[in-house]
């Protein structure tokens, strides 16, 4: 009997060390040892690396603080960093069952028999009844063993479904980000763009009474004048549309920032003067930066994971 005790207990190690179900590896794909085309380099994922203010290459206060109120107020990025957390409060829960459980009760009652039961004062040697009060407190704790590493592959698909959330949080960053800026920067160039146009529009209707006085002066046709009412018409519908295409992209910044557009105005200003320069190297860069593709990725660990755990259901629980 001491014999088989003893192995047993030497034996849980081995046991505790089995882990059903495929240990996940990174996919690969067929890369030849040498281009033919100059310049390429093989992949070198950096999608936890901070892009910080990104935006402040364009050096403009307004686009600056138009960026930190998104990080504050998007409803997408609350969505987002909601969804983070819920997948590391899993990752916890997950790795709670390495544990034992412990549970704790109490409990109180009063009871009693005959027509005095429960009446202050009252005994049996005055003909009523006997009350008792009954306090209980249990303690109780359970474990199982990990034997077939059911939990490990629990915990390995929450930590990398934690880390796809964390990859989509990422994401959604980047690209409200993105929007904002593109948003922002076409903003100015709607205002710049009617500028020019109310300047010409100015320069047209100049043209024009000067056309109409050379008609009235018998030097000029009344298709001159025509042409040149028509011109300085079509000038000012464009910069009336130039204006309509200003508040539709004010709108959109608002909501951007999760704001109403009422409550955001944006005042006419003039494109940012300071082009960034971007060198020829920075596309395939950016690529190994992509925080979509590193999500799909975990997202494809995690299934393995879950794999494991639907075979471990083919063992028995100790």
């Amino acid at each position: 009997m001491k014999r088989s005790l003893a192995a047993l207990l030497f034996g849980l190690p081995l046991l505790s060390a089995c882990t059903v179900g495929p240990d996940y590896k990174r996919p690969s794909a067929p890369v030849p040892k040498t281009f033919k085309e100059a310049g390429w380099e093989k992949a070198r994922p950096m999608d936890a690396v901070s892009r910080g203010r990104w935006w402040a290459i364009y050096k403009d206060p307004e686009l600056d603080a138009l960026e930190r109120r998104l990080v504050v107020s998007n409803q997408n990025l609350k969505a987002a960093a909601a969804a983070y957390e819920e997948a590391r409060a899993a990752v916890s829960a997950a790795e709670a069952s390495f544990f034992p459980s412990l549970s704790l009760t109490s409990g109180a009652s009063r009871s009693g028999n005959g027509p005095g039961a429960g009446r202050k004062g009252s005994s049996s040697a005055s003909g009523g009844g006997v009350a008792a009060n009954l306090f209980t407190l249990s303690a109780g704790a359970s474990w199982a063993p990990d034997f077939w590493g059911k939990i490990r592959r629990g915990v390995e698909e929450s930590l990398a479904t934690a880390q796809a959330s964390a990859a989509e949080l990422a994401s959604a960053r980047l690209s409200a980000e993105a929007a904002l800026a593109s948003d922002y920067l076409e903003l100015r160039a709607e205002d710049s763009l009617k500028r020019l146009l109310e300047r010409a529009a100015a320069g047209y209707a100049r043209s024009l009474a000067i056309t109409r006085n050379q008609f009235h002066a018998g030097i000029a046709a009344a298709s001159d004048v025509a042409q040149a009412k028509a011109q300085l018409e079509t000038t000012k519908a464009q910069a009336i549309n130039a204006g309509v295409l200003r508040s539709n992209l004010e709108h959109a910044i608002a909501l951007l920032i999760g704001k109403p557009p009422a409550e955001l105005s944006i005042p006419p200003g003039a494109l940012p003067r300071h082009t960034p320069v971007i060198p020829s190297g920075v596309p395939s860069a950016l690529l190994e930066r992509r925080p979509d593709i590193a999500a799909a990725e975990r997202q494809m660990k995690a299934a393995n994971a879950a794999i494991g755990v639907a075979i471990s259901a083919y063992y028995p629980d100790i």
